[in-house]
């Protein structure tokens, strides 16, 4: 008989650039879950309108772009109404700030976990996503909601693409485009602490170039010479695309879908190999 112990868990120095490993956060399933409840059920504990503000920052910022950039600056969106069209890449584009914002905060914010007890790191932007998806799924249902009251009340002629499925491969590209972007921020962010204020400026620019408020079609229009800005954004054609299969009339940029997907992968790649290279040393200058 065997004299050798063995033993359950083994902690060891990460000799991979890449070191996802999923056996490992399998076993640590149970804390996954913990963590995406805290997230959903915290955020709002102490608030006065609690998880209403689910509902009410979507709907206000919709009917402010509705305002501004259908009203006042005329941009056309044809027999789809606007309050719709602005609400319906306002879902995505929210889904993706707030995952990326998480994500790139992943260091400084669970500094004092990580410096006391070991479990794969990877399980906290994992668990930000995840419980972003329960406020995504929630402006959906709204979305739907006003969807069928234009559609049976209004008598507008719009409908869903057929293709209306691939949602969830639109989804799980922002996903990775937002995980790796925020993994790759997150080692920046244990150093340069104001770069957490950029990040969140940069965001709020970022949304007027990524075709939230307004379709490419009339950026082009609208920008003339500057439309490159628009045109070599990924993001922009991520979420026109989005838009477009709940709108059958749009034209379905499938390049879009496919290089965001490629972008997607080669991020989150590039984006794991910093992480993993980060949480080896981050505690001492966090």
């Amino acid at each position: 008989m065997s004299n050798q112990q063995e033993w359950l868990y083994e902690i060891k120095p990460k000799g991979k650039l890449i070191d996802l490993n999923l056996k490992e956060i399998w076993r640590y399933r149970d804390l996954l879950v913990l963590f995406i409840k805290r997230d959903i059920i915290t955020v709002y504990k102490q608030t006065i309108l609690g998880p209403l503000w689910f509902l009410i920052q979507p709907l206000f910022t919709s009917v402010v772009f509705t305002l501004v950039f259908n009203e006042v600056a005329g941009i056309d969106n044809g027999i789809i109404p606007n309050f719709l069209f602005n609400l319906t890449g306002l879902t995505l584009w929210s889904y993706f700030k707030e995952a990326l914002n998480a994500t790139s905060n992943t260091f400084k914010s669970n500094a004092g976990l990580f410096g006391k007890v070991y479990f794969p790191r990877f399980i906290a932007p994992a668990s930000k996503v995840l419980s972003g998806l329960f406020k995504f799924g929630i402006q959906i249902l709204i979305l739907v909601i006003f969807y069928c009251y234009y559609v049976f009340y209004k008598d507008v002629a719009i409908q869903p693409s057929v293709f209306l499925p691939l949602i969830i491969l639109v989804i799980f590209i922002v996903i990775l485009m937002a995980m790796g972007i925020g993994m790759i921020l997150s080692a920046f962010t244990t150093k340069y602490r104001d770069l957490t204020i950029l990040i969140g400026f940069g965001l709020n620019l970022l949304m007027y170039l990524s075709a939230v408020m307004y379709s490419m079609e009339a950026a082009r229009d609208k920008l003339g010479e500057y439309y490159w800005a628009v045109e070599w954004n990924p993001l922009a054609h991520i979420i026109e695309s989005y838009r477009s299969l709940w709108f059958d009339n749009l034209e379905i940029h499938w390049t879009g879908i496919y290089v965001g997907l490629g972008l997607g992968l080669v991020l989150f790649f590039i984006g794991l190999i910093v992480f993993n290279k980060t949480e080896k040393t981050f505690i001492d200058t966090v």
